[in-house]
C-alpha cells in the first residue's frame, strides 16, 4: 500500500525487540507505532540537550567576558 510517510528499515537486538513488543502490547498499538513515539520522544529529548548545552557554553563564555554575539540574537534567530 502506498504512503507519503518515509520507510525506515531496523534490525533490533532481541532483547529491545522483546521490550518493544511487550510496551506495544500493554499500549495496545502497533509495535511500529510505538517505535515511532519513543523515537519522536528520543528525539525532543536530543534537541533539548543540545539547546541546554549551547546556552551552558554561552553563559560560560558571557563570565569569561569573551566577546559574544548577544545571547538575545542568538536565541531570536533560532528560536
Amino acid at each position: 500500500m502506498p504512503t507519503s510517510k518515509q520507510r525506515l528499515n531496523l534490525t533490533l537486538p532481541r532483547h529491545l525487540a522483546v521490550f518493544l513488543k511487550k510496551i506495544a502490547l500493554r499500549d495496545e498499538v502497533p509495535q511500529a507505532t510505538k517505535a515511532v513515539q519513543l523515537l519522536e520522544r528520543a528525539l525532543e529529548w536530543e534537541e533539548g540537550e543540545f539547546k541546554q548545552s549551547f546556552v551552558d557554553e554561552i553563559r560560560r563564555r558571557e563570565k569569561k567576558n569573551e566577546r559574544l554575539i548577544p545571547l538575545s540574537k542568538v536565541m531570536k534567530e533560532l528560536w
